[in-house]
């Protein structure tokens, strides 16, 4: 177990492109957060027909669908980085391209329920992987798209993602709706 409350990354421990992640986290105990936030992201898309998360707000945006896989995808890779920082491993890890992994998913296929399932069984991965971290693997860091980056940082732009998404269904994709 960690002990004590994983404090705020410093800016310098994550790519200033996550800074607006890590500022939409509220303070607290950042792993108690992931347990318990997903939970908010999907009460916005329970009782979404599949025909109504095919939904985008604009012809060059994803659906709402895709933004669920994606939400997924993003943790996977954010999590398995911050496995391989905490585990001590040198090794510079790759980037990714979110854009490219949504265009070769075939998240619009699969049904809101299969995709809310994924990222249930995802976050539950997740948990007890920062659960069992304590302050010293929090503090490591390591290299990922060519910038430093912390394991706690790591966690935080996480569940600072997630939030991101989740006001973005908010405000663009209208959600709530209301169930057909």
């Amino acid at each position: 177990m960690p002990t004590g409350t994983i404090t705020r990354p410093a800016s310098t421990e994550y790519a200033p492109f996550y800074a607006s992640y890590v500022e939409r986290v509220p303070d607290g105990d950042v792993v108690d957060m992931l347990e318990h936030q997903l939970a908010d992201t999907l009460d916005l898309v329970r009782g979404l027909s599949d025909a109504d998360a095919a939904f985008r707000y604009a012809p060059d945006k994803w659906t709402i669908k895709q933004v669920l896989g994606h939400l997924g995808d993003t943790e996977r890779i954010m999590c398995y980085r911050a496995l391989r920082i905490a585990r001590a491993d040198a090794t510079p890890l790759a980037s990714f391209d979110e854009n490219a992994f949504v265009s070769a998913s075939r998240f619009d296929e699969r049904t809101v329920d299969s995709l809310t399932g994924e990222l249930r069984a995802v976050r539950a991965a997740t948990v007890p992987f920062f659960r069992a971290l304590n302050a010293e693997e929090f503090a490591r860091t390591g290299t990922a798209s060519g910038k430093t980056v912390s394991v706690r940082a790591l966690a935080y732009i996480i569940a600072g993602h997630e939030r991101h998404h989740r006001a973005i269904l908010r405000e663009r994709y209208g959600l709530p709706r209301r169930a057909r």
